[in-house]
């Protein structure tokens, strides 16, 4: 004997069939829309701000029971260094004013998903509130090299202001 079929599905198959969408494919295809925005917004190469590519010259390397990041020679000459970093804002703070917050060279997609590792995000802390947006920033500041960070964030820039 043949179980019977779910009403369900045949709810679904009728809704298909006369060329409307069902809810689950419609919530499915605006998720995709909203984030295409998002993964367009990817940042343009300056000479004037330090470079993710850069940044990202690091790698994990176990030292007794723990991995620590070991980074590339050009990176650790920015330790203590005054630089300018452009990237996407993610709030730590309640507000439309923010300062401390990270720095991401990829805008977030979701609300509960990071857009990367920490070599792609810096700490920052900023000496006058910054306003929220959800295009790309340009900070300036003191950035410190994390090699032993608690929360296990790479890189972080203190004293920063919004630059152009």
């Amino acid at each position: 004997m043949l179980p019977a079929p779910c009403p369900a599905v045949d709810i679904a198959k009728s809704r298909d069939s006369a060329n409307t969408l069902h809810p689950v494919k419609r919530l499915l295809l605006l998720l995709v829309a909203l984030a295409f925005p998002a993964i367009a917004q990817e940042l343009a190469e300056r000479k004037d701000v330090v470079s993710w590519k850069l940044l990202a010259q690091v790698e994990l390397v176990k030292m007794k029971d723990r991995y620590v990041p070991q980074f590339a020679t050009g990176v650790s000459s920015l330790d203590q260094k005054q630089v300018k970093m452009q990237g996407f804002m993610m709030p730590l703070e309640m507000g439309d004013k923010q300062t401390h917050f990270v720095l991401a060279s990829m805008p977030q997609t979701c609300a509960f998903c990071m857009p990367g590792g920490p070599e792609s995000m810096v700490e920052v802390k900023t000496r006058t509130p910054v306003k929220y947006t959800f295009d790309a920033v340009v900070v300036s500041g003191k950035l410190t090299v994390l090699k032993d960070d608690p929360t296990g964030i790479f890189y972080r820039l203190t004293e920063a202001e919004p630059a152009k």
